[in-house]
């Protein structure tokens, strides 16, 4: 299968659904610029779900994180 890059423009428009911040790409990661949740990107497309979010290092789970970083819409 070919996986295309994301495009800029897309990871612009993307934000954290838990700090509501903006991500950066880094490797196969979209990163939230605030907290540091570390979102997978699967044969192309954001995984953009907390649940599969990989914690930052300090965190046990995402609750904990959710108390520290959540900003309500």
């Amino acid at each position: 299968m070919d996986v295309r890059p994301l495009d800029a423009q897309l990871i612009n428009m993307l934000r954290c659904p838990v700090t509501l911040s903006s991500v950066k790409l880094e490797g196969e990661e979209l990163v939230a610029e605030v907290g540091g949740l570390r979102y997978p990107v699967r044969n192309g497309v954001p995984v953009m779900l907390p649940e599969e979010a990989t914690l930052p290092a300090g965190f046990s789970d995402l609750d904990e994180f959710r108390k520290r970083f959540h900003r309500p819409r």
